[in-house]
């Protein structure tokens, strides 16, 4: 049976059936289990072998296997997330927690819309069509083909609360997927890069800054007359002074860090995402404490505290007592050892498209995705899949790069999976 033959086993119609019913099962961050339940019944009725693996009840990962033919094939698992970024509860971040476009997908043309749909129920669909289609056509591939659900990959970390009250951080997906047997010689992470590759992506460092006064928490009547902002008794003006310094200075990080390797170009930003001061109950008060939390991406062996020492600098050189914290540590990492799957994609997407793969853009390489989970314990792992063409509030796919998108996959799989795998356990001691 020929690549074409299974192909031809791809239902678009089913794909774009399979991607609007997950995608219309609301799983923002935390609440995953409805469609984590959805996805192991679907697979099972499929035919996969299929487990739940999840260090909580309700936000489990899911490892669908289609075992391959022999034990000298390469295996491959393709991952995707379950989990969308905005909640269900109003927050300070989104202007409409509430609106359709963050928990439910429909069709518009040749337009399937929402949040689900692109990051990341959207690809995962595809992969799943893909895989049923291998299965379905009666060949048995050399190796294994693995299909992975995660959850909490946009999720938050702890960071003030007491140990075991806010039940979030990435240990929840990809990595205790990994660690507890969602393991193969390759992955494949299907997330939007315009259908490029990447294989090189951002760390994330973050920071909490403490500002503190030492002069009391004044009265308003009592407010002393204005100075400067850094000079100011309330710590949310002196803020103003700090957030200032940091912007002129993360636009310097950014130029000074580029980091440009074959598997793409990290451009690392940073960015101040949150602010704790003052008592909405008694604004009278003047704070004598303000805490500013600060997302710095990072490149392939960069040191956090490197960074750390510079926004200490930066805050004592405006004159403000404060301290500097690192609570939250995620590398960057570069795939080694990943050309047998980077040709493997390659020639699967010039069958698919008539061309070759193009350039990601440089933001599919400048943030933290799951292919770092992977890359950091030796499996050789890629980025790969349809992109939104508008990164602004409503995005879509279109019908057609989901399709191809299935396409591809089905296509890699097949290539990957029947070749005969040589060193792998020499290259990964190797790391």
């Amino acid at each position: 049976m020929s690549a074409d033959d299974v192909i031809a086993l791809i239902d678009r119609d089913e794909l774009v059936r399979l991607a609007l019913d997950i995608c219309n099962i609301d799983s923002a961050v935390g609440h995953e289990a409805e469609v984590g339940e959805h996805l192991h019944d679907w697979m099972r009725r499929q035919g996969f072998l299929t487990r739940k693996i999840g260090l909580l009840r309700d936000r489990f990962n899911l490892l669908g296997t289609l075992p391959g033919a022999g034990s000298n094939g390469c295996s491959l698992i393709f991952n995707s997330h379950m989990d969308t970024a905005v909640p269900r509860e109003p927050d300070l971040v989104h202007a409409d927690t509430s609106d359709p476009v963050h928990h439910g997908a429909w069709q518009e043309g040749d337009l399937l819309v929402g949040e689900g749909i692109c990051n990341d129920k959207g690809p995962m669909a595809a992969f799943l069509i893909a895989a049923r289609a291998i299965l379905n056509s009666g060949h048995r591939l050399k190796g294994d083909l693995l299909l992975s659900a995660v959850v909490s990959e946009t999720g938050g970390e702890p960071c003030d609360e007491p140990p075991g009250s806010f039940l979030e951080s990435k240990e929840l997906g990809a990595r205790f997927l990994i660690t507890h047997g969602g393991v193969a010689d390759y992955a494949l992470v299907a997330e939007g890069t315009g259908f490029g590759l990447v294989w090189v992506e951002a760390g994330e460092f973050w920071y909490r800054l403490t500002l503190r006064s030492g002069q009391p928490p004044f009265y308003t009547p009592y407010l002393p007359d204005r100075t400067t902002l850094a000079g100011s008794p309330n710590m949310i003006v002196a803020a103003a002074a700090a957030i200032e310094a940091i912007e002129k200075w993360a636009a310097g990080y950014q130029k000074r860090n580029v980091y440009r390797s074959a598997g793409g170009t990290i451009v690392p930003k940073a960015q101040i995402g949150g602010i704790r001061s003052g008592n909405a109950h008694r604004p009278f008060l003047a704070p004598q404490v303000c805490e500013l939390y600060v997302d710095v991406r990072s490149v392939p062996g960069q040191d956090p505290l490197a960074v750390k020492a510079e926004l200490g600098q930066l805050i004592s050189g405006l004159g403000l007592a404060g301290m500097v914290e690192l609570y939250s540590f995620r590398p960057a990492f570069e795939a080694r050892h990943v050309e047998p799957l980077a040709e493997a994609v390659c020639r699967a997407h010039r069958a698919t498209f008539g061309a070759e793969p193009p350039p990601a853009p440089v933001e599919t390489s400048s943030m933290w995705r799951d292919i770092n989970a992977f890359n950091e314990v030796g499996i050789p792992a890629l980025t790969y899949g349809p992109r939104s063409a508008s990164h602004a509030f409503k995005r879509a796919l279109s019908i057609d790069s989901l399709y191809q998108a299935a396409c591809a996959y089905a296509r890699i799989a097949l290539d990957l999976c029947n070749q005969e795998k040589t060193d792998r356990g020499a290259r990964r001691g190797a790391g």
